[in-house]
């Protein structure tokens, strides 16, 4: 009797700290009104996937979204709409750098973005 109380309490001792340890995870849709291809949408994905905390993103074209996921602890919604933005994509109300804009495709630039090409 007395090796079962213990064992039990040995499991208690060890399933409890595995629960501490579980990370603050969120998820934002961002606004990306200037993604407009699918290669965006590849060049998006794959530029973020590899960011610190970053857990997952999908990016949509369509809907001119991109949906990340992150741990709270290792980023902020802030640092991944300025990688947008450093990626040459508007992100909410982060504006895209214009230099990395022009280092888009041609085919990704769009007339009417205040970097865009000129008529």
């Amino acid at each position: 009797m007395n090796s079962v109380i213990l064992s039990l309490i040995m499991l208690a001792g060890f399933t409890t700290p595995s629960y501490a340890q579980q990370k603050a995870i969120q998820k934002a849709v961002i606004k990306t009104p200037n993604v407009q291809c699918e290669a965006c949408k590849t060049r998006i994905e794959n530029h973020l996937a590899h960011e610190d905390g970053i857990s997952s993103v999908k990016a949509d074209w369509r809907r001119h979204t991109v949906t990340v996921t992150w741990y709270t602890d290792r980023t902020n919604i802030e640092n991944i709409k300025t990688e947008l933005a450093n990626l040459g994509y508007d992100a909410d109300d982060v504006t895209a750098d214009p230099y990395a804009y022009k280092r888009l495709p041609i085919t990704c630039q769009h007339v009417t973005h205040p970097a865009g090409p000129k008529k």
